[in-house]
């Protein structure tokens, strides 16, 4: 008997088309296009080696009170731009001067938020010397976030070494100072000209220099409250929860106003479930120093489950603190009820976010379901992991792999 040839059910049939032009789709990313011959075209890289520089001809004025930068208001006076096209892959960077750039209004990073972006620190050192900290994990981190929307990947150390010579060509824009910093935004974007809604055939990648200010500013370590309401959630299981696109922080900024507006909270701590498990504090990741129902002394963060950011400075404190050997550190799910009892049993000893702006920052209350939650601050540890960032990342440490010399 002849078998009957099995006739593969529609919704089958386009599941198979959909990973077939996906599949394509990182074919021609990772390997190239192919000419009317079928013989494969590489794609050009991302390439260091082709970097144009153009220096610009009237140098912006530089700030005169440190103390007054703030974040996100001052730009040095260059930038770096590199364009991407399907058809030819990435174009040479160009460091040029810092200027606004052009797009079409039918751009899809502006109606379908096809962007992501990262954030780290250029530091001058106590010995005169400028620091990146950590900055590989950044890149790798912009890698994840570009292949997860489809945007064009680079080869990480390429951009590396492009970024560097950014920095070094701005350095004296770098504020001097524990505290202080050049804050350094590297994006990419989706250019395709189209209303569709699909992946983009051409992309820019930019990176921003922004001296910064110190934090915390005059009036040193300020803890923080928060509002915790399981209704607004910023990430679920199988979103984007651990990439780094405008869309994780957009919806954000209501509920964020909301919070200072109605319950004098400075932050949101976001919620995820129907055991209501802490997550994000704000745009930081959170630890918490307790004591738990063992009866060991615990500092325990949520775990990188896909719906956490995979916070750098959020890497260094877990690091530190295991090498430190003095308590237990854990990285598992923890959950309102079980922090709102250890709260009620005097065994929560601090609470504190991490992130790249802030380093540390202490809480010292969590407003629930109608009620506050205190939670203690005068605790040693907080204030401990930031002076050994700060240590790292300013030199006092002088050589440490997490640190490397620039300039």
């Amino acid at each position: 008997k002849k078998k009957k040839k099995k006739i593969a059910s529609p919704a089958a049939m386009k599941l198979e088309s959909a990973s077939a032009v996906l599949k394509s789709w990182h074919c021609t990313r990772l390997c190239g296009l192919r000419n009317s011959s079928g013989n494969a075209r590489a794609l050009a890289t991302f390439q260091h080696s082709r970097l144009v520089v153009e220096r610009t001809p009237q140098p912006k004025p530089k700030y005169t009170d440190k103390t007054k930068l703030g974040f996100g208001k001052f730009f040095s006076d260059h930038m770096l731009t590199a364009t991407w096209d399907e058809q030819t892959g990435w174009a040479a960077p160009r460091i040029v001067p810092h200027g606004n750039i052009t797009l079409s209004p039918a751009a899809s990073v502006l109606h379908y938020g096809l962007e992501c972006f990262e954030g780290l620190k250029a530091f001058k050192g106590v010995d005169g010397r400028v620091r990146l900290f950590l900055p590989h994990r950044n890149l790798t981190r912009l890698y994840n976030s570009c292949d997860r929307l489809v945007l064009p990947t680079f080869d990480k150390e390429e951009v590396y070494q492009s970024m560097c010579d950014l920095v070094r060509l701005d350095k004296d824009w770098i504020p001097e100072g524990r505290g202080y910093g050049m804050y350094i935004r590297p994006a990419v974007i989706a250019t395709h000209p189209s209303l569709g809604v699909a992946r983009s055939s051409s992309a820019l990648m930019f990176i921003l220099l922004n001296p910064v200010g110190s934090y915390w500013g005059e009036h040193g370590f300020q803890p923080v409250k928060l509002l915790a309401d399981p209704k607004y959630v910023r990430a679920w299981p199988g979103g984007m929860g651990e990439t780094k696109y405008g869309g994780n922080y957009a919806p954000t900024i209501k509920i964020q106003a909301l919070a200072a507006a109605e319950h004098g909270c400075q932050q949101v701590l976001w919620l995820f479930g129907e055991n209501r498990e802490i997550t994000e504090a704000g745009t930081m990741n959170i630890f918490v120093l307790w004591q738990n129902e063992e009866g060991e002394e615990e500092l325990i963060t949520p775990p990188l489950d896909g719906t956490i950011l995979e916070g750098v400075t959020r890497y260094a404190v877990v690091n530190l603190a295991r090498q430190w050997g003095e308590f237990k550190v854990s990285e598992k799910p923890f959950t309102m009820a079980q922090l709102t009892k250890a709260v009620a049993e005097n065994r929560v000893k601090e609470a504190f976010g991490t992130g790249t702006a802030a380093t540390v920052s202490p809480i010292r209350c969590i407003k629930y379901e109608g009620k506050d939650y205190d939670i203690p601050t005068n605790g040693k540890v907080a204030q401990r992991l930031m002076d050994a960032v700060f240590d790292i990342q300013y030199g006092v440490v002088p050589e440490h792999e997490w640190a490397p010399i620039i300039a």
